[in-house]
């Protein structure tokens, strides 16, 4: 009888935990600033890295064109931009997001520039899993004024929806191993990074980018 009210008592907290959680109130972006703005070009900066990877600064700044670009915003051709920093001497990301937003805008003509910083890039493994992790923030500051007309934070990782609760110990340290190798020799850090830049770059509320001038939904959030 004990046993089965401990049971019945840890499925009323469970639910009460829950209810807790779905009562959080969704966060709301304030978007009077990007309201005011309204800027209708982006200049994506490179990521800053934080992790060890050395790829990681490459690997997320090849994916953030294309979700501003389908939110409706003309954005300046990475190329464009790697090679102007290039020639003003500028190599590290770090020294180019230092540049001032008044440079910014002399030197590419943009309204705005994406500020961004990658704090997770690459497989962790542990003992009975194995996963590929990619978190990034960005800040998108107007160039004329200075700014910070959003931001916001994603992650994403390769075992979202996966259950490895099946074949044991012994099974679930082949699998852990198997995805170790698999995501070293795949690259799937890169494939991953797309689906955070998608998360941290979609448009609409309540947390997204405003819809860009080249949106049908332009004007309607």
């Amino acid at each position: 009888m004990s046993k089965f009210i401990s049971i019945k008592l840890w499925i009323a907290v469970s639910t009460l935990a829950l209810l807790a959680a779905c009562a959080q109130p969704v966060k709301h972006t304030n978007y009077t600033a990007f309201k005011n703005s309204r800027p209708r070009s982006i200049l994506v900066l490179p990521p800053t890295n934080e992790t060890s990877d050395v790829n990681a600064t490459n690997g997320m700044l090849s994916q953030m064109t294309m979700p501003l670009a389908e939110a409706g915003y003309y954005v300046v051709p990475v190329a464009v931009m790697d090679e102007t920093f290039k020639e003003n001497g500028l190599t590290t990301p770090n020294d180019i997001q230092a540049t001032s937003p008044a440079k910014l805008r002399e030197i590419f003509g943009a309204d705005a520039a994406l500020y961004s910083n990658v704090s997770q890039y690459g497989t962790v493994y542990r003992v009975l899993d194995s996963a590929t992790i990619v978190t990034a923030s960005a800040k998108l500051v107007d160039l004329k004024t200075g700014a910070v007309l959003w931001q916001g934070m994603a992650s994403a990782n390769s075992n979202e929806g996966n259950n490895n609760s099946g074949g044991g110990l012994i099974g679930m340290l082949v699998t852990a191993a198997i995805k170790q190798i698999a995501n070293s020799l795949t690259d799937r850090s890169h494939d991953i990074a797309g689906v955070t830049s998608y998360r941290l770059l979609h448009a609409g509320p309540p947390s997204g980018l405003l819809y860009g001038p080249h949106s049908p939904k332009y004007g309607t959030d």
